[in-house]
C-alpha cells in the first residue's frame, strides 16, 4: 500500500486534502521500478484548475500507455499547505507514487495562462530543482514547457530545460528514446540536450544567444551551436480520429471546475479572429470522425459515471457533422440522467434548437460573444457576425423561451473610438429591446442583459501582435465610459455591467510579448510573495511594480509601445506554419476594416496547408 507524503496531521488541518492524495478512479497504477522512464506532469495551479484541463488527461493517456514510461501528476499546493512544506521541509511529491518530483526524469509543466508564471517557479523550489536550468544536473528532472504559452517561451527561458512548440502527441516518443540512449551511454546533460534540440519540435533556450540594440528592442536571435536549428518547427496532429485519447479519463474525489466528460469533435478553427491567439495556433481546422466520436462517448461514460458531456473545440458549429453527434447524445443519454453541454456555439436556429432540447431554459442563460460593440470594430477584429445576426439570435432565443442573455466584449481593441466603446451599451439595449417585442402573454418573466468586458492583450502569432495596447488608465476610462452610458439606456434596471481587473491585465499583457529580460521580474516578484496571480484574492499587484523597478525593465516597452512591422520579436524563430506575410496583411486589413472570408468560404494562404492535412484539403477529397 501506498504511504502518503503528508501525514495525517497535515491533511487534517488544510482545504481539500484530496488534492493531494491521489487514488483517483482510472489512475495508471505502474511499479516505479520496473520503468525506463518516470515522467512527472505537471498543471501550475489548484488540482480543481488541473484536473479540468483536457491536454493533461490526453497525455497522462499517451504516456501511460508507453513501454517502459510511467507519467504521474503534480499540481501547485494551495497557499496553506505550500506553508506548512516549506516550514516542515516537505518535498513537493507526485500523485500516483507520492514521491517527490525530484526523483522523476522529467518534469513537464503545461504553460496555459500567463498569469501561472510564478506558480512555476514554486514547483521548481518546493520540488528541490534549481530555478535556473543552468544549474540543474542530472540528479534533477529535465525539465519541459509545453501549451499555447510555450509559443513566446522567452519570459520562461531561464527556468526551462527545453520547451516542447505544437501538439504533445507526435515527438514525445523521439525525446524520450533520445533521453535513454543518452543515460545509456552516459552522456552528459548538456549533450543530451543538444541532441534533444535535433528532434522537430524541441527548443532549447540555452542553445540560442540574443542580442539588443540601443532602444531595447532585438538585433539578432540566433543558435549558439550547429544542433540548435535556426527555426523551431511547430508539431500538428493532421489525423484526429486515430490519434491518442483516454477512454478512461481521471475522475477525481473532488468537484473540480469541469466535472464532466470532454469529447473533443475537432481542433482548430475557420474563422480567423485576428485577436485570437488560438484560431492561429491551433490551425489548421482538423475534424475527428463522427463513428470515432459516437465509440468514445459510451466508453468515457461508462468508465468514469460522470452524469454530463462535453462538446469542446474553438467553435462547436463549425463541426460538419454536429447536428449528427448531437442527436446520437440526445437519443443515446439524455434519458439516462446524462446531460449534454454544447459550449462554443454560434446563435443560429440550429444551435437554439438544439439548446432548447438539452437545457433546462428556465435555468439557463444564453451566451454571446460579439467581442466589440459596433460592427465597424467587429470588421476590424474580423469576428463575421453582424449586428442583424446578434440581435435576431437573441430574438429567435426569446421566443425560444430565454430570458437572460450573457454578452462578452474586449475593451481595447486596435482603432477603438468612443462610439465603439458606447456601442456596448447600446447593443446592450438592442438586445433588451427585442425581448420586449414578444408579447406580454409570452414572454416569461423580464429579461436580463449582462454585459462583460475583458480587456484586450495583444498575443503573439495573430495580426494584433504589432498592436499598441492601453494602458490601466486607459483601460479603466474605457469602462468607465460604458458604465456611465449604460446608465442612460431606457431598459437600464434590465441590464448589468461587469469588467476585468486592468492591473492583471497589464501585467498578462507584459508576460505574453516578453522576452528573456522579463524573466528577472518574474523571478523577483516570486522571491516576494508573488503567487496564484491568476486569483483575484491572491495577486497583489504591488508586489510586481516594485519587482519592475527593483529590475529596471520599463512596462510600456512591453505594452503600450506600437511595435514597427520588421522588428524581430521574441517568438520569431517558431515556425506555426502561418507565415508573417499572412499575418501582416491581416493587420493592414484589420486597419482598413476589412473582413477575411473564413477557411471553407475562400484559403487566404495563411501557409498551414504545408502540414498536409485538415481543412485545407476537405474540397480534394
Amino acid at each position: 500500500m501506498r504511504k502518503l507524503a503528508l501525514p495525517d496531521e497535515i491533511l487534517l488541518s488544510i482545504q481539500q486534502p484530496a488534492r493531494y492524495i491521489g487514488g483517483e478512479v482510472n489512475m495508471c497504477v505502474k511499479d516505479p521500478e520496473s520503468v525506463d522512464i518516470r515522467f512527472c506532469m505537471c498543471f501550475p495551479d489548484v488540482y480543481e484548475i488541473g484536473m479540468s484541463h483536457l491536454g493533461l488527461q490526453i497525455l497522462y493517456d499517451m504516456f501511460n500507455k508507453m513501454d517502459g514510461v510511467y507519467c504521474e501528476r503534480v499540481f501547485s499546493p494551495w497557499t496553506d499547505l505550500d506553508q506548512r512544506m516549506r516550514k516542515e521541509q516537505i518535498p513537493l511529491f507526485a500523485l500516483e507514487s507520492q514521491d517527490p518530483v525530484r526523483n522523476f526524469d522529467f518534469l513537464g509543466i503545461t504553460l496555459q495562462y500567463e498569469m501561472c508564471y510564478t506558480n512555476i517557479l514554486q514547483i521548481l523550489e518546493l520540488s528541490r530543482i534549481p530555478l535556473h536550468s543552468v544549474d540543474r544536473t542530472w540528479d534533477d528532472p529535465i525539465v519541459i514547457g509545453g501549451g499555447p504559452c510555450a509559443y513566446n517561451p522567452e519570459p520562461l527561458a531561464d527556468f526551462f530545460d527545453l520547451f516542447y512548440i505544437g501538439e504533445g502527441e507526435t515527438v514525445y516518443a523521439d525525446l524520450l528514446n533520445t533521453y535513454k540512449v543518452s543515460r545509456a551511454g552516459n552522456d552528459s546533460r548538456d549533450a543530451f540536450l543538444k541532441k534533444a534540440a535535433q528532434i522537430p519540435g524541441i527548443y532549447v533556450p540555452s542553445l540560442y544567444e540574443v542580442q539588443y540594440n540601443g532602444d531595447g528592442t532585438i538585433r539578432s536571435f540566433l543558435p549558439s551551436c550547429p544542433e540548435a536549428p535556426k527555426t523551431v518547427i511547430r508539431q500538428v496532429v493532421t489525423e484526429m480520429t486515430d490519434s491518442v485519447y483516454p477512454e478512461k479519463p481521471l475522475v477525481p474525489f473532488i468537484k473540480v471546475t469541469q466535472d464532466r466528460v470532454v469529447l473533443e469533435i475537432m481542433r482548430g478553427c475557420i474563422r480567423g479572429c485576428r485577436f485570437c491567439q488560438a484560431g492561429m495556433i491551433y490551425r489548421p481546422v482538423r475534424e475527428k470522425n463522427v463513428e470515432r466520436l459516437k465509440e468514445l462517448a459510451w466508453q468515457m461514460l461508462k468508465n468514469t459515471g460522470h452524469e454530463e458531456i462535453s462538446l469542446s473545440s474553438l467553435s462547436s458549429s463549425d463541426y460538419r457533422s454536429l447536428e449528427e453527434i448531437v442527436n446520437f447524445l440526445i437519443e443515446q443519454f439524455q434519458g439516462k440522467g446524462v446531460n449534454i453541454s454544447l459550449p462554443s456555439l454560434r446563435i443560429d436556429a440550429f444551435s437554439l434548437d438544439v439548446m432548447s432540447k438539452v437545457q433546462d431554459v428556465k435555468k439557463s442563460s444564453l451566451t454571446f460573444a460579439p467581442e466589440a460593440g459596433t460592427q465597424r470594430l467587429r470588421d476590424v477584429i474580423n469576428k463575421g457576425l453582424s449586428e442583424e445576426e446578434i440581435l435576431n439570435g437573441a430574438f429567435e432565443a426569446f421566443q425560444g423561451g430565454w430570458n437572460r442573455v450573457k454578452l462578452y466584449f474586449m475593451l481595447g481593441l486596435p482603432t477603438e473610438t468612443t462610439e465603439d466603446i458606447e456601442g456596448i451599451a447600446l447593443l446592450s439595449e438592442k438586445i433588451a429591446e427585442r425581448y420586449y417585442e414578444i408579447p406580454k402573454d409570452q414572454r416569461t418573466g423580464k429579461v436580463q442583459v449582462v454585459a462583460s468586458t475583458s480587456f484586450f492583450v495583444p498575443k503573439p502569432f495573430t495580426p494584433f501582435q504589432w498592436a499598441p495596447m492601453s494602458t490601466k488608465e486607459e483601460f479603466l476610462g474605457k469602462a468607465r465610459i460604458v458604465n456611465h452610458k449604460m446608465k442612460e439606456m431606457l431598459n437600464h434596471k434590465s441590464l448589468k455591467y461587469n469588467w476585468h481587473e486592468a492591473d492583471v491585465t497589464v501585467l498578462e499583457g507584459v508576460l505574453a510579448r516578453g522576452d528573456r529580460r522579463v524573466s528577472k521580474v518574474i523571478e523577483e516578484a516570486y522571491r516576494n510573495g508573488a503567487l496564484y496571480d491568476a486569483w483575484s484574492e491572491a495577486f497583489r499587484n504591488e508586489i510586481w511594480m516594485n519587482a519592475f523597478e527593483t529590475c529596471g525593465v520599463d512596462i510600456g516597452f512591453y505594452t503600450s509601445r506600437e511595435r514597427n512591422l520588421d522588428e524581430i520579436f521574441p517568438w520569431d524563430f517558431i515556425d506555426t506554419g502561418i507565415s508573417r506575410d499572412f499575418l501582416k496583411r491581416e493587420w493592414e486589413r484589420a486597419r482598413d476594416g476589412v473582413v477575411t472570408p473564413n477557411c471553407r468560404e475562400h484559403c487566404s494562404g495563411c501557409g498551414v496547408r504545408q502540414f498536409g492535412g485538415g481543412v485545407c484539403y476537405e474540397d480534394t477529397n
